[in-house]
């Protein structure tokens, strides 16, 4: 089940909201175990084996803060708090890999033992758990906070369960940390003007995803489908430029709709997206772009490895490495780790020296440079293995033997293309947010007090639309990816 479809909209979502709310708010605790148990019902409507994995992994981490808190209050003495948090990071990262990386592994092992004659060893295939990175992340963040103190132990099981499940983040995102929400667990209240906010951010995150990440993205796939060779220079950029802005709406869409969802029960989500692609730099890209990832790879893998604090080369090998790992977090396959060491390589090379010359630059080409580059990863990031990435770039460069003939740009290029083009560009910028709130400011004004009520109803009418077309859209069974599932 993902938040963009009927099922979800129409069923699960409205009976969840009217059991919680009939439950009412002076017994948080039931609210809590509803909660919980509605988010295992969303998880187990997609995966109803791997369930087990997750309620496994709930009481696994719990359990381990628990033994971290008995040994501080001199309780146990078996162990060390270290080798508790050791073996309880060995064991998340040790059901990460298996499920996520065995196939990769087994794969690449025999290719190796192929070139060497070497009879293959003959494995069967592991299904992806969904959302197996997002949940395992959130569990060691807890466990290694628990560990550092810079949090409170959760006891209580129901209320460690439902911060490993709450669904709204379960299975895309963002990486939600205890210490964030840890207050909501115990107490809140839902007001009308939170409500209110979080439907308006929900149907806003949904509009990014069906009606331009949606059919931007089906252009993408239909170019990265034609045979790379029949790719033209036109077709190429127009796929990339499409993919481009799929990506960022259907990321920073779902983690709206996570950030809405999350309202409407009374949680508060900390940002995930920050308009990334006006950034200036690949290091500001990175302070705007999926924040949540951003923020855990510096706090749990970074900064221990030593952050900058040694010398030069080691500052750039620990980029290097975080952002190897954080491909590879993002899918089990080469093309993901080569996207995550560029993006290390892009930092190291504007902290050698790069950046005071970038800085000097006029600012659109320093906007032009940050998002050419981005656009150059994304390539490998969409592509289906590492030849074809190769092959692609070469055809955005003008190096093709495409003959333009069967395949061409205007195939796949209409007025409808353009107008998302244009459309998302605007909306991937705080143009819109900025005219927002000069309309606002404006009618905040005593002479134009009347217009209020017209711009406010125009907005809940815009809000109403939104909503409808992208209801609409998923009731068709429009193209509707989940990308989601690599993760």
């Amino acid at each position: 089940m993902i938040f963009a479809s009927s099922l979800f909209l129409f069923l699960f979502l409205p009976l969840t909201l009217a059991g919680y709310f009939l439950i009412g708010a002076k017994h948080l605790n039931l609210q809590n175990i509803f909660l919980l148990v509605m988010s295992l019902i969303f998880y187990t409507w997609g995966e109803p084996v791997y369930v087990f994995l997750m309620i496994s992994s709930i009481l696994m981490n719990y359990a381990t803060g628990a033994l971290i808190y008995l040994h501080r209050k001199k309780r146990i003495n078996l162990l060390t708090e270290k080798s508790i948090l050791i073996a309880s990071i060995i064991a998340n990262l040790g059901l990460l890999f298996y499920f996520k990386y065995a196939n990769f592994f087994m794969s690449n092992l025999n290719i190796i033992l192929d070139r060497l004659e070497i009879k293959p060893i003959v494995y069967s295939q592991i299904s992806l758990p969904l959302g197996i990175s997002f949940f395992t992340f959130h569990a060691i963040s807890y466990v290694i906070d628990v560990y550092r103190q810079e949090t409170e132990v959760q006891l209580n099981p129901i209320r460690c369960g439902l911060y490993l499940t709450l669904f709204p983040q379960l299975i895309a995102g963002p990486i939600v940390r205890y210490h964030d929400i840890a207050k909501q667990l115990v107490s809140r209240t839902v007001t009308r003007h939170q409500f209110s906010s979080g439907i308006q951010r929900f149907i806003f995150g949904l509009a990014k995803k069906t009606l331009l990440a949606n059919p931007l993205g089906e252009v993408a796939d239909k170019i990265f489908a034609v045979p790379v060779g029949d790719v033209t220079t036109a077709m190429a950029w127009l796929g990339i430029a499409c993919y481009t802005l799929q990506i960022y709406f259907d990321f920073s869409g779902y983690s709206d709709m996570a950030i809405g969802l999350a309202r409407l029960f009374g949680f508060e989500f900390l940002e995930n997206f920050n308009y990334p692609y006006i950034a200036q730099s690949m290091r500001e890209f990175w302070r705007r772009w999926h924040i949540s990832l951003s923020n855990w790879f510096r706090d749990y893998l970074y900064i221990p490895l030593g952050g900058n604090r040694g010398s030069a080369l080691r500052t750039y090998l620990n980029l290097w490495i975080v952002f190897l790992l954080c491909g590879l977090w993002h899918g089990a396959s080469w093309n993901f780790a080569i996207w995550g060491a560029l993006h290390g390589a892009y930092l190291a090379i504007e902290r050698i020296g790069w950046q005071k010359y970038l800085d000097r630059l006029w600012l659109p080409l320093r906007h032009l440079y940050t998002l050419l580059l981005v656009m150059i990863a994304w390539v490998f990031f969409r592509s289906e293995s590492l030849s074809h990435a190769i092959q692609y770039l070469a055809s955005m460069l003008g190096i093709t033997h495409a003959d333009g003939i069967k395949y061409y740009a205007l195939l796949y290029f209409d007025f409808k293309v353009l107008v998302l083009l244009i459309v998302g560009s605007i909306l991937a910028t705080p143009l819109a947010k900025w005219a927002g709130s000069q309309l606002q400011n404006r009618i905040s004004q005593p002479k134009f007090s009347h217009f209020q009520s017209i711009v406010y109803a125009g907005y809940y009418l815009l809000t109403v639309s939104l909503f409808l077309l992208s209801a609409s859209s998923l009731a068709a069974g429009t193209y509707n990816p989940f990308i989601y599932y690599r993760f």
